[in-house]
């Protein structure tokens, strides 16, 4: 799979331009590896770009992964995770401490509200442009999807069964689909989603049940799909 990896160039002119590409090479070679996260976010906050590169090996698919289920669209979420990243650099001095993943995730957030606001749009479903192998829960955190441990005909049911949560998490007004994105696909506790959203702890349970209820019965056409227990949760609510 492929990395996101920073590097920083110098302009004649004196001005630092920063950018993000893609390249394969494995986090793992990097001398760096053994590294505390403390030590890295030390390191990169002087500049060093390899440490910063090592904190994003870290981090990448759970960003890009939550940019995706919130735009809705692959091309979309690369770009709100570039230019997240990119933000991420340039704000490393603001960070003193807790969560490190919140605080990026929190930064990948305002990229896709920022960018959901300038095209006013709803975001489009793409799921196939992903691949299965960003689908997995040990990736995700997404409880609704099954192990990829399965025939072709469970295959395609769950690929299927992706579709529908996209399509039901599309419909979702943006504030309920970040919460919901959070905390039942990437597995965020509601401080951690408090964090990363910047609203206070009641705020994100309300949204987050209203999200729920909003899912659950969007997903009540797709029953056949569905999990055996989440068919039994909604037979008995009916």
């Amino acid at each position: 799979m492929s990395r996101f990896r920073f590097r920083l160039r110098t302009a004649r002119s004196r001005k630092a331009r920063l950018r993000l590409h893609l390249a394969s090479r494995s986090a793992a070679r990097y001398h760096l590896l053994g590294m505390e996260e403390t030590e890295l976010i030390q390191l990169a906050k002087q500049g060093d770009l390899t440490a910063f590169n090592r904190l994003i090996a870290e981090n990448q698919t759970r960003l890009f992964n939550t940019a995706f289920r919130i735009m809705g669209d692959s091309s979309d979420a690369a770009d709100a995770t570039q230019e997240a990243l990119i933000s991420a650099f340039r704000k490393l001095h603001s960070y003193r401490g807790g969560s490190f993943k919140a605080w990026l995730s929190r930064i990948v957030t305002n990229a896709c509200y920022d960018e959901l606001r300038r095209r006013k749009r709803r975001p489009a479903v793409s799921m196939d442009d992903l691949g299965s192998e960003t689908l997995q829960p040990d990736e995700t955190g997404n409880g609704f999807l099954p192990s990829s441990q399965e025939g072709p005909e469970a295959a395609a049911m769950r690929g299927e069964l992706a579709d529908a949560i996209q399509d039901c998490l599309d419909g979702l007004p943006d504030e309920f689909r970040v919460v919901a994105v959070l905390a039942d696909v990437q597995g965020y506790g509601y401080q951690e989603v408090a964090q990363v959203v910047g609203k206070p702890l009641g705020t994100i349970k309300s949204r987050l049940a209203r999200a729920r209820a909003r899912l659950r019965d969007c997903l009540q056409a797709y029953g056949e799909l569905l999990p055996a227990s989440l068919r039994l949760n909604n037979e008995a609510q009916a």
